[in-house]
């Protein structure tokens, strides 16, 4: 990785993550690495919020985050550890799989996701395999298996 980042104790800050995805709003979708070990595992924070552009729609009068934001959330994640890992060409994973995802609570405006991925595997340097949790209030409201491949 060409740019320095600013982290303190394992920590990536708004410009740190920036720096790492290719994601910008409304798709920037990851607030703060609270724990982070390049190539392996990182913990991050998703604050939901009432001004997110998804809940004019998803549900006005009972806004619920939806799951396939929740799992791109995890996704971010996961594409943090990998775009630490020096070995690995630069480019654009996008996802190729979406295995054993379960949805066990909703997740609505005021709750901070704490999304946690581990790297499973990675084959042939461009196509690779992690796993994710999101938990709110140290309750478990989604996770699954996630994969990706290098776009050419």
């Amino acid at each position: 990785m060409d740019k320095k980042l600013s982290s303190e104790n394992d920590q990536l800050f708004s410009e740190d993550i920036l720096g790492l995805l290719p994601h910008r709003y409304p798709f920037a979708l990851v607030d703060r690495v609270i724990e982070n070990v390049p190539g392996q595992k990182a913990v991050a924070i998703k604050n939901v919020t009432i001004n997110e552009p998804q809940f004019q729609g998803h549900f006005p009068d009972r806004p619920l985050m939806p799951g396939v934001l929740i799992v791109e959330s995890m996704a971010q994640v996961g594409g943090i550890i990998v775009t630490q890992m020096p070995d690995l060409p630069k480019g654009l994973f996008v996802f190729a799989g979406i295995d054993k995802v379960k949805f066990r609570k909703p997740v609505i405006p005021g709750d901070q996701l704490v999304i946690t991925c581990e790297l499973l595997s990675i084959k042939r340097q461009r196509f690779g395999k992690v796993k994710g949790e999101a938990n709110v209030d140290g309750k478990l409201v989604c996770s699954g298996e996630l994969m990706f491949s290098l776009v050419d």
